[in-house]
């Protein structure tokens, strides 16, 4: 079930903000009514794919900053090891220079709640609780807007990372959208006409492209 148009879901948890400093009740309500949200789920730390990408979104944050957006990041592990990564260097695999907020889902629930939790609990024979599947998340992201509705998202596979550049385009698209009432066809960027939302708007987008 996809969450575009509805709220984000609601969390409070712990998180790794500035690099540094552990944070018990971070959430993404701190946004509401100020910043779009860039919110991203990550599989797992220490890994060796994962850091492009949070590395990648770091190198972009002055993009995002730059339209007032919020870049979040999340996987399933704890605090503790979101720090102990943060302390690693990039040649060593690590994360460090990470200044964006990374939280914490210990408890699986954020991902469950927003539909990237790689497998489900199951009950056995026995009467055991059992996982089936890895219980970490997909590669999530979602564009929230100020309002806390989601305005889109991605989930890929494991094996699959993402374009930073384009979740710049699709903030770039919501913001346009928001600002002109236009809508944005296919392979838009920045700096690109939009459409009206009829269907002499598409006629007039056509007959110049």
């Amino acid at each position: 079930m996809t969450l575009v148009s509805k709220k984000a879901p609601i969390f409070k948890a712990a998180a790794v903000i500035n690099g540094e400093e552990i944070v018990d009740d971070f959430s993404l309500e701190q946004y509401i009514g100020k910043k779009h949200v860039v919110f991203f789920f990550y599989p797992k730390d220490f890994t060796f794919v994962c850091p492009t990408e949070l590395h990648a979104f770091q190198a972009k944050l002055a993009e995002f900053e730059k339209r007032n957006v919020a870049v979040v990041a999340c996987s399933t592990d704890t605090a503790e090891s979101h720090w102990g990564w943060l302390q690693m260097s990039k040649d060593a695999g690590g994360i460090q220079g990470i200044t964006y907020p990374v939280v914490a889902d210990s408890t699986k629930t954020i991902a469950a709640n927003f539909g990237t939790l790689f497998g489900d609990y199951d009950w056995n024979e026995m009467g055991e609780l059992v996982a089936d599947g890895p219980m970490i998340a997909f590669r999530g992201l979602f564009l929230i807007d100020k309002e806390g509705v989601v305005q889109h998202e991605l989930i890929n596979h494991l094996p699959l990372g993402r374009n930073v550049d384009e979740a710049l385009r699709m903030v770039d698209a919501l913001q346009f959208f928001e600002e002109k009432g236009e809508v944005c066809p296919a392979n838009w960027e920045a700096g690109k006409e939009g459409m009206t939302a009829s269907h002499q708007g598409v006629a007039d987008y056509l007959s110049k492209h």
